[in-house]
Formats: structure tokens, C-alpha cells, sequence
């Protein structure tokens, strides 16, 4: 015969602290919108915070600041004191409970998460870490796999690694969080890629090589001399037999012919560029 675990059942709380706003809510119901009205449902609220803060409190280990909590509580205290209707015979307090935990559950559901995940892919996210809590509570066990939270759950896999992958969107990593050992002085900021300014360097020089050909054989051999062998104005001007002057006029008309032909010739046959005469340099 197997052994029975029993879980105690946690009593309730009883709300022992509740206060008696039985008169004021009437009053509040036969009351019109108005600032004696607004003025009696804010006096209703405040008694009854320590209820709303402390199922507030419920929820502070889940990676939320508990003031923040308690502020969303108590939007969700205001709502149902706004909504109750003391006429239909339903006491306060199973009323309030409700509508409180609601307005929180909406505010982890849609104002908590690092990534936007569809409001189904978090619902699946709850079965998943439910039947893991479940699956894993036996001793010695390992994180059950995905077939087995399926066969546990009725859900098909793929459902089951959607859920598996939105636990982990709920927070995101700093870039500063280290990718192994903490004295290893890594972090995940380490391992992202880095653009290569190389990359538009050659784009460059593809761009500019059939703009270079249609230059005269003269100009070419100023632009190599002075570009290509880093030779001065004035060494051009000796060894080609003209003044330092004309060298520059020869490099100033190739430059404007080459950004001329990147920039407006349009025949698919040439490559464009917006690349002018700082790409002759290349």
C-alpha cells in the first residue's frame, strides 16, 4: 500500500483588521457623481489599503518592487469600491479580493515583461513552469524534458518549447552580466559582433575602379603617383615635366570627373557610389 502525502491546507486569512464601511457603502450607492461622493469613496479606499497592500504582498517575490505593488493594489482597490453594489448581498470582501489580484495579475501579464510575448505564449509560459514546479518536486529528480511536460500538461511540444523560451523573456540580461566564470572578466557584451569598416572600404573601390578607367592615361598616372606611391605635387610635377600647378588642376579635374560619374550616371553597367573624391585616395 503506498504511502498518502497530505499538504496542510493554509487557513485564510481572515481579515481580521476589516473595517465595518457597511453604512458607507450604502451611502455611497444612493450618492450622484460629485465631489461629496469622490470625498466618501476615498475615505472607503484608505480603510481598506491594509487588505489591498496586503495581497500586494502576496506577490513581492516575483522580481517586482513591493511599493510597486502596492500601488497597483490599490488602483485595484479603487475600482472595486467604485463597482460594488452593496444591494446584491455579497459582502466586500470576497467582491474586492478578486478585482484586486486581477489588476495585478493584468499588471505582470502586460507591464512587466523585458520582451513582448502574446498574451498565449505567456499563458503557455505558466503551464510550462507549473508542470516543471510540479514534475521536479520529487528528490533527486532532474528538470523534466519537453516530452515529458507535454505528456504531463496535454500540450503538443512545440507549445512546450514556446513556453520554455518565453521563461526565459520575462527578464533580460544586462550586457554587463558575466558569460561564465566571474574572474574570467567576460561579460556578454564581449561576444557581440562588431561592424568592419573594411567592409565599405572595398564597396568603395569596386565603385570607384570603372570610374578610374574612363580617365585619360594621364590623369591615372598623376592619381597613381600621388595616391598609390605617395609622391608629393611638386615630385609629379618634375617627373612628368610640369608645374606642381598643373598637377593639381590634373587631380582636381579627375576628381570631378569620377564623382560626376558615381553620382549621376545611371547605366546599370557601373556600380554607384556616393563616394567622390575622397574614394580616388583608396
Amino acid at each position: 500500500m503506498c504511502a498518502v502525502r497530505y499538504r496542510p491546507q493554509r487557513a485564510r486569512h481572515s481579515h481580521a483588521d476589516a473595517p465595518d464601511t457597511t453604512r458607507e457603502f450604502e451611502r455611497l450607492a444612493a450618492l450622484p457623481q460629485g465631489p461629496e461622493r469622490e470625498e466618501l469613496s476615498s475615505r472607503i479606499v484608505e480603510a481598506w489599503l491594509p487588505m489591498a497592500h496586503r495581497l500586494a504582498a502576496k506577490y513581492r517575490s516575483r522580481g517586482e518592487a513591493l511599493e510597486d505593488l502596492e500601488q497597483v493594489a490599490a488602483l485595484g482597490l479603487v475600482k472595486a469600491v467604485d463597482r460594488y453594489d452593496p444591494s446584491h448581498g455579497t459582502p466586500f470582501v470576497p467582491f474586492a479580493v478578486p478585482t484586486i489580484t486581477g489588476e495585478i495579475r493584468r499588471h505582470f501579464r502586460d507591464h512587466t515583461w523585458d520582451v513582448h510575448v502574446p498574451r498565449r505564449v505567456q499563458e503557455l509560459r505558466n503551464k510550462v513552469r507549473t508542470a516543471i514546479r510540479e514534475l521536479s518536486s520529487a528528490v533527486d529528480d532532474h528538470t523534466p524534458s519537453a516530452e515529458r511536460i507535454a505528456a504531463h500538461t496535454g500540450l503538443s511540444q512545440e507549445d512546450v518549447e514556446a513556453g520554455l523560451e518565453a521563461i526565459g523573456s520575462f527578464r533580460s540580461l544586462s550586457l554587463d552580466a558575466s558569460t561564465g566564470d566571474a574572474d574570467d572578466g567576460f561579460s556578454l557584451a564581449d561576444t557581440f559582433g562588431h561592424s568592419e569598416p573594411d567592409y565599405e572600404t572595398v564597396v568603395a573601390k569596386e565603385a570607384v575602379k570603372p570610374c578610374l578607367r574612363d580617365l585619360p592615361e594621364r590623369q591615372r598616372r598623376v592619381l597613381y603617383m600621388r595616391f598609390f606611391r605617395d609622391m608629393t605635387q611638386s615630385r609629379i610635377g618634375k617627373e612628368l615635366g610640369i608645374s606642381q600647378m598643373h598637377v593639381s588642376r590634373l587631380l582636381s579635374k579627375s576628381f570631378e570627373h569620377v564623382r560626376h560619374q558615381v553620382e549621376h550616371d545611371r547605366r546599370p553597367a557601373r556600380p554607384r557610389c556616393a563616394a567622390g573624391a575622397r574614394t580616388a585616395r583608396v
